[in-house]
């Protein structure tokens, strides 16, 4: 449930992920054990910034399920 300023993100609030094109929003993080994994996806360099989700839908990322709901998946 943090801004992230490592990798490519630079305090954005939608993180995409370009393996999975999955879209996550970290004010709304899911932190459990099998949750978002945004520091993974920061280490793997599959973190893509969208300052909006408008952003990230119209780039063809899909909403997280735990974190966004909604997921088209």
């Amino acid at each position: 449930m943090v801004r992230r300023f490592r990798g490519n993100m630079n305090g954005e609030q939608y993180l995409g992920n370009t393996s999975t094109t999955e879209v996550h929003d970290l004010d709304n993080e899911d932190t459990a054990g099998n949750g978002c994994q945004i520091d993974e996806i920061i280490a793997a360099g599959n973190d893509k910034p969208f300052t909006s989700l408008t952003q990230a839908h119209s780039a063809g990322y899909d909403n997280c399920a735990k974190c966004l709901g909604d997921s088209q998946r």
